[in-house]
């Protein structure tokens, strides 16, 4: 599993409903890509679940990176991105394990991302032994549809994305707060499940 995501901030007087209208139009094309577990289609508005800023921030979970590298870069379809906002920076992240909650077969209207960096002279290793209890625990959540873990290893930081039934739970930390728009998860159930080594 790889994980990536891009965020397109927004001017404050955006108007998310264009963000919107551009997901209900065009969000099917990747219902059925080759190589793609899962994107997610997620906003942030101002003002709204504590989020500062407007952004769109569609996040990625890949079984295939070669597919990954030709939506990217060999015309597979981030050129539309492009053409209407530029290019913006692109996250990425090595998946570490992915687990299915209770709500798998429902499709979730809410996310969260947690961004945690790995201190120096912690033994990574305890670190994700850590994180991965977490996330088996997760997993068993009410509300949970896919949880996974993932680490960047310029930053040394881990990174934690939770699809949720309804709404972030309220005792959930998370860095940032989303609204699903739409969820394409044409491969999902080829990402194995639990810790990938």
């Amino acid at each position: 599993m790889y994980a990536k995501q891009y965020e397109i901030t927004l001017p404050a007087d955006y108007d998310m409903g264009v963000i919107r209208t551009r997901v209900a139009r065009a969000a099917h094309i990747l219902d059925d890509r080759a190589g793609l577990g899962l994107k997610a289609y997620v906003i942030r508005e101002r003002g709204v679940d504590g989020s500062p800023v407007n952004q769109y921030a569609p996040l990625y979970l890949w079984h295939d990176t070669g597919r990954m590298s030709e939506f990217l870069v060999g015309g597979g379809g981030f050129q539309n991105i492009i053409a209407s906002f530029g290019r913006p920076p692109v996250h990425h992240w090595t998946g570490i394990a992915c687990e299915a909650g209770p709500a798998r077969a429902v499709t979730p209207k809410a996310a969260s991302r947690r961004l945690t960096p790995m201190p120096d002279g912690v033994d990574p290793a305890a670190v994700v032994d850590t994180a991965l209890g977490e996330l088996a625990a997760l997993a068993r959540t009410e509300g949970v549809h896919t949880a996974a873990l993932a680490f960047d290893p310029r930053h040394w930081q881990l990174m934690l994305f939770v699809l949720w039934e309804q709404a972030v739970a309220p005792d959930h930390h998370a860095t940032e707060r989303y609204e699903v728009l739409h969820l394409s998860s044409p491969h999902l159930d080829e990402i194995p499940r639990g810790r990938h080594w």
